[in-house]
């Protein structure tokens, strides 16, 4: 998921238009939709994204039959306007992923981390893994094909990836499950070959993983910013590419909830453009490329 940042408009003028066309946008407008988007999600939108707030939201009014952004902001911000609020989240998160994005990350996890993983799992032990903001799944399926060829059997231990996202669209192309040939081009073919099996799709050839790759992992709707009902630890967890467009007191937060799920030893991966910063820094050793491994309360180095 990826989210804009915002600056203060107090002393520039509401009523300004800052994006026109068929439903001009006003610096009011977007004031508003940005109160809204950070009160429910920690997104954050400023004027120079105007014209892509306009892009993404303009199809959105014309689809509800109102006249414009000033009618779409009193919609979205009534307890009858929550679906349409939902729906806009879903347009102004941008899902960009891929297979082994940023790979230096799923070599770590296969030399160093999964050995003792899976030596945990084959003893009885609790393995659980958690992919933050996953957006079409491709991150918890990266995951997942790593542990696979590690160990085939391991969905016969108690061995389990979390994948969780904001936008229940996009975690319904998730548990689908099916990509483009394109998408395919940063696996091996191989890997290709054994986990995905061709569909297709309205007349379009796609790619659906397999079933035993589905198996390891479960698919929930989860708001960052709310409540985490979670009743155990993570051995590891993934979040990238999503904390770096938090404001600093929200990060901080981040990080600090995250340190409360991981067991000493337990690993953090982030953004390429992501570090762990503010108390939590003293949590954590950075022991990688934007890799970090917990060492608990008051013990870890500063990185």
């Amino acid at each position: 998921m990826s989210v804009l940042n915002v600056k203060d408009n107090r002393q520039l003028s509401p009523d300004e238009v800052l994006a026109s066309g068929e439903y001009p946008l006003t610096r009011r407008d977007l004031t508003e939709i940005s109160a809204m988007i950070y009160a429910d999600a920690g997104i954050f939108l400023n004027d120079s994204k105007a014209s892509l707030v306009y892009s993404r939201l303009s199809k959105h009014i014309r689809q509800l039959g109102i006249s414009g952004f000033r009618e779409y902001c009193t919609l979205v911000s009534s307890q009858e306007g929550a679906p349409a609020r939902r729906e806009m989240l879903s347009h102004l998160t941008t899902n960009f992923t891929r297979f082994f994005r940023e790979n230096h990350h799923f070599d770590h996890l296969r030399t160093d981390v999964l050995p003792g993983l899976l030596v945990k799992a084959r003893n009885g032990g609790r393995v659980r893994i958690w992919s933050a903001a996953c957006s079409d799944g491709q991150e918890p399926y990266s995951i997942a094909l790593t542990i696979l060829a590690m160990m085939p059997n391991v969905t016969d231990y108690d061995f389990k990836i979390l994948a969780t996202d904001i936008d229940p669209k996009i975690l319904a192309q998730a548990r689908a499950g099916i990509y483009d040939e394109g998408a395919l081009e940063t696996v091996s073919p191989a890997m290709r070959k054994q986990s995905f099996r061709e569909v297709d799709v309205q007349g379009r050839r796609k790619y659906q993983i397999d079933d035993k790759v589905k198996k390891l992992i479960t698919f929930n709707e989860l708001n960052l910013m709310g409540q985490w009902p979670f009743k155990g630890h993570f051995d590891v967890i993934f979040c990238r590419n999503v904390v770096i467009y938090f404001d600093e007191p929200t990060q901080m937060k981040i990080w600090t909830r995250f340190s409360g799920l991981l067991p000493e030893g337990g690993h953090l991966y982030i953004g390429h453009s992501e570090r762990v910063s503010g108390d939590s820094k003293n949590l954590f050793d950075n022991i990688g490329i934007t890799t970090y491994r917990y060492t608990g309360k008051g013990t870890g180095r500063k990185s």
